[in-house]
């Protein structure tokens, strides 16, 4: 059980420090990895605290609340690189979006027949 305490109380000093980061980052990238790491720390309290009470259902609960945490933070990172969330497809795959994609058709050779005495 004190093993557990320890653990904790780690946790938490860990936790402790993501809030500065998030607080005092100098940049904005900063602070979202910060609030990243304080979702990841959270899951560890939740499944250490499940652990310690004999409820491993909160296992499920913690990969479910990662899972979310790592969603938001990629929307979060795309919104403040892009401006909107749905920005960058169109780059990508013009296809998807109904729109020809942006490289010119080939153009046919001229046909030379000069000397092979074609009828007149």
């Amino acid at each position: 059980m004190t093993m557990f305490v320890v653990a904790a109380i780690l946790v938490l000093a860990s936790l402790a420090l993501a809030v500065a980061r998030a607080a005092l980052g100098p940049t904005i990238y900063d602070r979202i990895l910060a609030g990243n790491t304080v979702g990841t720390l959270a899951v560890l309290l939740l499944v250490l605290g499940g652990f310690v009470t004999g409820r491993p259902e909160f296992v499920d609960l913690g990969i479910l609340y990662q899972f979310l945490n790592v969603v938001g933070t990629v929307a979060i990172l795309k919104y403040f690189r892009y401006g909107s969330l749905g920005h960058g497809l169109e780059e990508q795959a013009p296809a998807l979006h109904g729109k020809p994609p942006s490289t010119p058709a080939p153009t046919a050779a001229p046909a030379h027949d000069a000397g092979k005495g074609g009828a007149a």
